[in-house]
Protein backbone atom coordinates (compact mmCIF):
# COMPACT_ATOMS: atom_id res chain seq x y z
CA UNK A 1 0.00 0.00 0.00
CA UNK A 2 1.43 3.36 -1.06
CA UNK A 3 0.75 6.36 1.16
CA UNK A 4 1.34 10.15 1.11
CA UNK A 5 0.60 12.88 3.63
CA UNK A 6 -0.54 16.28 2.34
CA UNK A 7 -0.19 19.06 4.92
CA UNK A 8 -2.49 22.07 4.66
CA UNK A 9 -6.14 23.06 4.39
CA UNK A 10 -7.39 19.94 2.63
CA UNK A 11 -10.39 17.72 3.38
CA UNK A 12 -10.88 14.04 2.42
CA UNK A 13 -14.03 14.96 0.48
CA UNK A 14 -11.99 17.35 -1.75
CA UNK A 15 -9.72 14.54 -2.91
CA UNK A 16 -12.59 12.02 -3.18
CA UNK A 17 -14.69 14.28 -5.40
CA UNK A 18 -11.71 15.02 -7.67
CA UNK A 19 -11.06 11.28 -8.07
CA UNK A 20 -14.74 10.68 -8.81
CA UNK A 21 -14.73 13.40 -11.48
CA UNK A 22 -11.54 12.05 -13.06
CA UNK A 23 -12.32 8.33 -13.12
CA UNK A 24 -16.12 8.09 -13.45
CA UNK A 25 -15.98 8.07 -17.25
CA UNK A 26 -15.27 5.81 -20.16
CA UNK A 27 -14.46 2.26 -19.13
CA UNK A 28 -14.20 3.10 -15.39
CA UNK A 29 -16.80 3.37 -12.66
CA UNK A 30 -16.11 5.07 -9.34
CA UNK A 31 -17.90 5.30 -6.02
CA UNK A 32 -17.29 7.16 -2.77
CA UNK A 33 -17.87 5.25 0.47
CA UNK A 34 -18.02 7.11 3.79
CA UNK A 35 -17.88 10.79 4.63
CA UNK A 36 -16.34 13.18 7.09
CA UNK A 37 -12.87 12.27 8.36
CA UNK A 38 -12.55 8.92 6.58
CA UNK A 39 -13.50 8.37 2.94
CA UNK A 40 -12.80 5.51 0.52
CA UNK A 41 -12.91 5.82 -3.25
CA UNK A 42 -13.30 2.60 -5.21
CA UNK A 43 -12.21 2.69 -8.85
CA UNK A 44 -12.90 -0.28 -11.15
CA UNK A 45 -13.49 -1.05 -14.78
CA UNK A 46 -17.17 -1.27 -15.72
CA UNK A 47 -18.69 -4.73 -15.87
CA UNK A 48 -19.35 -5.86 -19.41
CA UNK A 49 -16.86 -3.35 -20.84
CA UNK A 50 -16.40 -3.72 -24.59
CA UNK A 51 -12.60 -3.78 -24.36
CA UNK A 52 -9.74 -4.50 -21.95
CA UNK A 53 -9.51 -6.58 -18.81
CA UNK A 54 -10.90 -5.97 -15.32
CA UNK A 55 -9.03 -3.89 -12.74
CA UNK A 56 -9.87 -2.39 -9.34
CA UNK A 57 -8.18 -0.15 -6.78
CA UNK A 58 -9.27 1.41 -3.46
CA UNK A 59 -8.08 4.82 -2.28
CA UNK A 60 -8.38 5.56 1.47
CA UNK A 61 -8.38 9.26 2.46
CA UNK A 62 -8.26 10.18 6.15
CA UNK A 63 -8.27 13.54 7.90
CA UNK A 64 -5.22 14.47 9.98
CA UNK A 65 -4.82 17.47 12.26
CA UNK A 66 -2.80 19.28 9.58
CA UNK A 67 -4.16 17.80 6.35
CA UNK A 68 -4.94 14.37 4.92
CA UNK A 69 -3.25 11.02 4.40
CA UNK A 70 -3.98 9.32 1.07
CA UNK A 71 -3.39 5.56 0.76
CA UNK A 72 -3.70 3.65 -2.49
CA UNK A 73 -4.45 -0.05 -2.04
CA UNK A 74 -2.99 -2.84 -4.11
CA UNK A 75 -4.39 -2.82 -7.62
CA UNK A 76 -6.20 -5.97 -8.70
CA UNK A 77 -5.06 -6.43 -12.30
CA UNK A 78 -5.43 -10.13 -13.05
CA UNK A 79 -8.14 -9.39 -15.62
CA UNK A 80 -5.77 -7.01 -17.40
CA UNK A 81 -3.03 -9.64 -17.47
CA UNK A 82 -5.49 -12.18 -18.90
CA UNK A 83 -6.65 -9.69 -21.54
CA UNK A 84 -3.07 -8.92 -22.59
CA UNK A 85 -2.29 -12.64 -22.71
CA UNK A 86 -5.31 -13.19 -24.92
CA UNK A 87 -4.04 -10.44 -27.26
CA UNK A 88 -0.61 -12.11 -27.48
CA UNK A 89 -2.13 -15.53 -28.26
CA UNK A 90 -4.49 -14.07 -30.87
CA UNK A 91 -1.61 -12.20 -32.51
CA UNK A 92 0.61 -15.30 -32.60
CA UNK A 93 -2.18 -17.25 -34.28
CA UNK A 94 -2.80 -14.51 -36.83
CA UNK A 95 -0.91 -11.17 -36.87
CA UNK A 96 -3.98 -9.44 -38.37
CA UNK A 97 -5.82 -10.08 -35.09
CA UNK A 98 -3.67 -7.35 -33.55
CA UNK A 99 -5.64 -4.74 -35.47
CA UNK A 100 -8.89 -6.01 -33.96
CA UNK A 101 -7.48 -5.82 -30.41
CA UNK A 102 -6.10 -2.26 -30.48
CA UNK A 103 -8.97 -1.02 -28.27
CA UNK A 104 -8.23 -3.79 -25.75
CA UNK A 105 -4.54 -2.87 -25.67
CA UNK A 106 -5.31 0.83 -25.15
CA UNK A 107 -7.73 0.03 -22.31
CA UNK A 108 -5.28 -2.40 -20.68
CA UNK A 109 -2.57 0.27 -20.68
CA UNK A 110 -4.98 2.82 -19.16
CA UNK A 111 -5.96 0.30 -16.46
CA UNK A 112 -2.32 -0.33 -15.54
CA UNK A 113 -1.83 3.43 -15.07
CA UNK A 114 -4.65 3.90 -12.54
CA UNK A 115 -2.32 4.25 -9.50
CA UNK A 116 -0.21 6.89 -11.25
CA UNK A 117 -3.35 8.82 -12.24
CA UNK A 118 -4.62 8.71 -8.62
CA UNK A 119 -1.41 10.37 -7.40
CA UNK A 120 -1.59 13.00 -10.16
CA UNK A 121 -5.17 13.89 -9.17
CA UNK A 122 -4.27 14.01 -5.45
CA UNK A 123 -1.28 16.28 -6.15
CA UNK A 124 -3.41 18.57 -8.32
CA UNK A 125 -6.09 18.90 -5.60
CA UNK A 126 -3.42 19.53 -2.97
CA UNK A 127 -1.82 22.24 -5.09
CA UNK A 128 -5.22 23.87 -5.75
CA UNK A 129 -5.90 23.97 -1.99
CA UNK A 130 -2.35 25.19 -1.23
CA UNK A 131 -1.46 21.94 0.52
CA UNK A 132 1.72 19.95 -0.07
CA UNK A 133 3.95 17.25 1.33
CA UNK A 134 5.99 20.02 2.99
CA UNK A 135 5.76 20.54 6.76
CA UNK A 136 2.52 22.14 7.94
CA UNK A 137 2.65 25.65 9.43
CA UNK A 138 1.78 24.33 12.89
CA UNK A 139 4.86 22.12 12.83
CA UNK A 140 7.18 24.91 11.71
CA UNK A 141 8.84 25.43 15.08
CA UNK A 142 12.16 24.09 16.27
CA UNK A 143 12.84 23.54 19.95
CA UNK A 144 16.32 24.49 21.09
CA UNK A 145 18.18 21.46 22.50
CA UNK A 146 19.82 23.65 25.18
CA UNK A 147 17.04 25.90 26.55
CA UNK A 148 13.81 24.36 25.10
CA UNK A 149 12.72 27.64 23.47
CA UNK A 150 10.51 27.36 20.37
CA UNK A 151 12.08 29.00 17.32
CA UNK A 152 10.75 29.45 13.76
CA UNK A 153 11.94 26.81 11.27
CA UNK A 154 14.90 28.05 9.27
CA UNK A 155 16.40 30.12 12.10
CA UNK A 156 20.12 29.45 12.36
CA UNK A 157 20.44 30.00 16.09
CA UNK A 158 18.15 30.09 19.12
CA UNK A 159 16.59 33.50 19.73
CA UNK A 160 16.85 32.99 23.52
CA UNK A 161 20.31 31.50 24.12
CA UNK A 162 22.04 31.76 20.72
CA UNK A 163 22.77 28.02 20.40
CA UNK A 164 22.96 26.64 16.82
CA UNK A 165 19.76 24.99 15.56
CA UNK A 166 21.02 23.41 12.33
CA UNK A 167 20.65 19.74 13.29
CA UNK A 168 17.26 20.31 14.94
CA UNK A 169 15.56 21.59 11.78
CA UNK A 170 12.78 19.20 10.68
CA UNK A 171 12.22 18.06 7.10
CA UNK A 172 9.67 15.94 5.29
CA UNK A 173 10.13 12.85 3.19
CA UNK A 174 9.87 13.87 -0.49
CA UNK A 175 8.09 10.58 -1.27
CA UNK A 176 5.33 10.50 1.38
CA UNK A 177 5.43 13.79 3.32
CA UNK A 178 6.23 12.23 6.71
CA UNK A 179 8.16 14.50 9.11
CA UNK A 180 11.73 13.18 9.51
CA UNK A 181 14.62 14.25 11.69
CA UNK A 182 17.81 15.70 10.24
CA UNK A 183 19.95 12.60 10.86
CA UNK A 184 17.57 10.00 9.42
CA UNK A 185 18.75 8.39 6.18
CA UNK A 186 15.52 6.50 5.44
CA UNK A 187 11.95 7.60 6.07
CA UNK A 188 10.51 5.79 9.12
CA UNK A 189 7.11 5.76 7.39
CA UNK A 190 7.77 4.57 3.82
CA UNK A 191 11.43 3.38 4.13
CA UNK A 192 12.54 5.37 1.06
CA UNK A 193 15.96 7.09 1.22
CA UNK A 194 16.04 10.73 2.37
CA UNK A 195 18.25 12.96 0.16
CA UNK A 196 20.78 15.11 1.99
Amino acid sequence: MEQKIYHGNLKPQDVAEALLAHFNRGNFRTQIVGSGKSVKVQIATRQGAMSGGQTAVTVQIEQLEDGVVVSVGQQAWLGVAASMGQTVIATLMNPWNLLERLDDIAQDIESLQVNEAVWQVAARVAKTNRASTQIAERLQRVTCDYCNTANPVGTGSCMACGAPLGNSQPRTCPACGYVVLRGERNCPHCSKPIPF
